[in-house]
């Protein structure tokens, strides 16, 4: 992932920036996630300090193709990024976290996760960015089960198109597009869901219940799938 070192002299700006304005410290770490040198450097930085309150896994990028068709590095860097980071980085912090009974992690995955169902189009060919996406909301999910006593939240956030540069960047025209949500709503809502102990977080969602639903759907189809028995449609002779 070449791109993430320009957004450094970004950084090294809004870190200046913040440290002139509002006095806060601000370190700046540039990494490729993609890179094990690059994520053991972020990992070991997150490891060590133990005044670290809350990570947000964000780092992530499109690689939209057909899955017959996408490049097998391509495949590896979304893994990578969506899955191999998010783990590790979410596995480095939460040990001090829960030594001090205090602190978080946000984890931003896509409503594109629950897409598995809708065609490519008018969604695009996502499989290994949704599955990657997927694999995102199931951990943290199962984190907040493991980590309910211990005084650490975890969260996952779910935005769908958001208006970020991120469109322009890879030859989408912004202009035939959907409304999209602002970044800074993202964020708002995020935080808002954080600090109401919600584990999942759509921003634009305004029924809670519908998520309910579909936890209470997941948990019937994993009681009654675990029988021993197998279903009648699946015997032998069945029509």
């Amino acid at each position: 992932m070449t791109s993430c070192w320009w957004r450094g002299d970004r950084l090294r700006e809004l870190a200046e920036r913040l440290q002139g304005t509002s006095g806060a410290r601000a370190e700046v770490l540039v990494a490729d996630l993609t890179d094990p040198r690059g994520l053991g450097a972020v990992e070991a930085r997150a490891a060590g300090d133990e005044s670290l309150v809350l990570l947000v896994n964000n780092a992530g990028f499109g690689g939209y193709r057909p899955f017959v068709d996408i490049d097998p590095g391509t495949l590896d860097d979304l893994i990578s990024v969506h899955v191999r980071a998010v783990a590790r980085l979410t596995r480095a912090t939460l040990p001090g976290m829960v030594r001090r009974g205090a602190g978080g992690v946000i984890n931003v995955a896509s409503l594109l996760a629950l897409s598995g169902t809708v065609p490519p189009n008018p969604l695009p060919h996502r499989a290994t960015y949704a599955g990657a996406k997927a694999f995102i909301v199931t951990l943290t999910q199962a984190l907040a089960g493991e980590l309910r006593e211990t005084g650490v939240r975890v969260q996952v956030c779910l935005p769908g198109l958001v208006a970020t540069e991120y469109h322009a960047l890879v030859g989408r025209d912004v202009s035939r597009m959907p409304p999209m949500m602002a970044a800074a709503d993202v964020v708002t809502a995020s935080l808002a869901a954080f600090a109401r102990g919600e584990v999942v977080c759509i921003p634009a969602l305004d029924d809670p219940a519908l998520l309910d639903r579909l936890s209470e759907a997941q948990q019937a189809l994993l009681r009654f799938g675990a029988t021993p028995t197998l279903a009648r449609r699946y015997r032998p002779g069945a029509a």
